[in-house]
C-alpha cells in the first residue's frame, strides 16, 4: 500500500508538469475535472477576432456600394458632359473641274436676259522722267504761249484765219497757230471770247516775254482795232536760237515706251482698286491712248524732263455671269448651289477689233477668251447641315451621295465615343476647301 500511493503521487506531479507546460508558465494547479458546465463554449473564447471579421466584412460592403454608387454617377456625368458638349466638324473638298478654253463670245454695253454685258471703266494719268542728256544742236525756236481773244465789238462772231498776226504790247509780232472764231457780245453785255495759242513770228529769245496784252494787227485802223484784243494767260517762252542739249530720237522712242508702260501699269492698278466687287477687269481687256500732242520734253542744262499723258480704257464684266457663260459650254451644272472659276484673272482676253481709239463710243464687242480653266462648285452648307443632323456616322456617306459638287469630305465627332451627329444645328461645323 505504501507503495502505490507514492506512485500515486508521482503521477500526480508529472501530470502537473505537463500542465504548467501547456499553460507557458502559468501557475501550478492540480489536475483536476473541471465540470461540465463551467466549460467555455469556442466561440464565445473567440469572440474579439470575429468580431473584428464581422466588421471588417461590414466596412467592405459598404465600401463596395459606395464605389458602385460612384461609378454609376461618374457614367452619368460623362454622358451629360458628352451631350452638353458633343459636336461635329465636317471637312469637305468641293468638286473642281478643269478645262482648256479658247471660246469666241459677243457682249453689249446695254446687255439683256440672254446676251452679255460689259461696261467701260476710263482714267487719265500721266507719267514723267528726267534723263541725263549728253548731245547738243544748234536750235531755233520760238516763243510760245496761250492767248485768250475778245470781241467787244458787236453780237455778231469774229473768224480769224490760221496765222493771224497779233501785235504785242513789247512791240513784237505773233501768230495764231490754228483758225478760231470769237463769239460776239453776249446777252448780259459780256464780250465774247475764245482761247487759242501762239507762237512769235521769229525764233529768238527776244520774244520771250511776261503776259502781254494784243491787238490784232489785220484790223488796224477800222474800227474793230480797238473793239478786238487779247491777253495772255501766261509768260511767252521757249523762244531760243543756239546750241542746245538734246534728247536724240533713239532715246526718245525707249524713254517714251517706258512711261507708257509705267503709265499703262499704274492707271491698270488704278482701275482694279475701283472697280465694283463682283466685276472683273482682265488684264488684257485695258487699252491705253497716248495723248501724243501733249508729250513733252523740257531740256534745262544737261537733262530734260520727258513727259507722257494718255488714257486708259478698260472693259469690265459682271465676274459670276462671264463665269457661268463659259461653264454653259462646258460642263454641266449639277445644282443651284453655283460655281466660281478660281484661275479666271489667268485667262487671256483678246478683243476681235482691237482699235482702242473707238472704245470711248463702242456699243457691241466680240472677243475671244482662252486658257487653262479651272471651274469649283460651291456647297449649300446651310442645306448640307440640316441634312445631316442626327444621322449616325454610317449614315453619313449616303447623304453626301445626295450631293455631287461634292468631291468628299470628312466627318470628326466629338468626344471621340460618339457614333452619331449632334441633332442641332449650332453643333455642327462645316469647312468647305475652296481653291484659291
Amino acid at each position: 500500500m505504501p507503495k502505490n500511493l507514492f506512485q500515486d503521487m508521482v503521477k500526480v506531479k508529472r501530470e502537473s508538469k505537463s500542465v504548467n507546460k501547456g499553460t507557458l508558465g502559468a501557475t501550478r494547479i492540480e489536475a483536476k475535472e473541471t465540470p461540465s458546465s463551467m466549460v467555455i463554449p469556442q466561440e464565445e473564447k473567440m469572440t474579439p477576432i470575429k468580431q473584428k471579421i464581422k466588421e471588417n466584412d461590414g466596412s467592405q460592403r459598404t465600401s463596395s456600394v459606395f464605389w458602385i454608387i460612384a461609378g454609376v454617377c461618374l457614367l452619368f456625368f460623362i454622358f451629360a458632359l458628352s451631350y452638353l458638349f458633343s459636336q461635329a466638324t465636317v471637312t469637305v473638298n468641293p468638286k473642281t473641274e478643269s478645262f482648256a478654253l479658247n471660246e469666241n463670245f459677243s457682249a453689249s454695253l446695254d446687255g439683256g436676259e440672254d446676251v452679255l454685258s460689259f461696261d467701260l471703266v476710263v482714267l487719265s494719268g500721266e507719267e514723267q522722267k528726267i534723263v541725263q542728256i549728253t548731245e547738243v544742236e544748234d536750235v531755233s525756236k520760238k516763243a510760245e504761249g496761250m492767248v485768250v481773244l475778245y470781241n467787244s465789238f458787236s453780237s455778231v462772231a469774229q473768224k480769224l484765219d490760221i496765222n493771224t498776226r497779233l501785235e504785242g504790247s513789247n512791240n513784237k509780232i505773233y501768230k495764231t497757230e490754228k483758225a478760231v472764231t470769237i463769239p460776239g457780245i453776249t446777252a448780259d453785255g459780256k464780250p465774247g471770247s475764245v482761247e487759242v495759242k501762239v507762237f512769235a513770228a521769229e525764233a529768238g529769245g527776244e520774244y520771250n516775254s511776261a503776259p502781254l496784252d494784243f491787238k490784232i494787227l489785220g484790223f488796224k485802223g477800222t474800227p474793230k482795232y480797238a473793239k478786238f484784243y487779247g491777253r495772255s494767260k501766261e509768260a511767252l517762252t521757249l523762244g531760243f536760237i543756239g546750241k542746245s542739249p538734246i534728247v536724240s530720237e533713239s532715246q526718245k522712242a525707249s524713254i517714251m515706251g517706258e512711261l507708257k508702260a509705267n503709265l499703262q501699269i499704274k492707271l491698270f492698278k488704278k482701275a482694279t482698286d475701283q472697280i465694283p466687287s463682283g466685276f472683273i477687269l482682265f488684264k488684257d481687256a485695258v487699252f491705253l491712248n497716248i495723248d501724243e500732242e501733249n508729250t513733252v520734253v523740257a531740256s534745262l542744262e544737261n537733262t530734260a524732263a520727258l513727259k507722257l499723258k494718255g488714257t486708259l480704257y478698260g472693259i469690265i464684266f459682271n465676274e459670276k455671269k462671264i463665269t457661268e457663260k463659259i461653264a454653259k459650254i462646258k460642263i454641266n451644272m449639277h445644282d443651284e448651289s453655283g460655281i466660281y472659276m478660281s484661275n479666271i484673272r489667268d485667262l487671256v482676253f483678246s478683243l476681235s477689233s482691237k482699235d482702242s481709239t473707238t472704245l470711248a463710243d463702242i456699243e457691241n464687242i466680240i472677243f475671244n477668251i482662252s486658257g487653262d480653266a479651272k471651274i469649283v462648285h460651291k456647297v449649300d452648307t446651310v442645306k448640307l447641315v440640316k441634312d445631316i443632323l442626327s444621322v449616325s456616322k454610317k449614315e453619313f456617306n449616303q447623304v453626301l451621295l445626295k450631293y455631287p459638287n461634292i468631291d468628299s469630305a470628312d466627318l470628326l465627332l466629338s468626344p471621340f465615343w460618339k457614333r452619331s451627329i449632334p441633332d442641332k444645328i449650332k453643333k455642327i461645323k462645316v469647312i468647305v476647301n475652296y481653291p484659291e
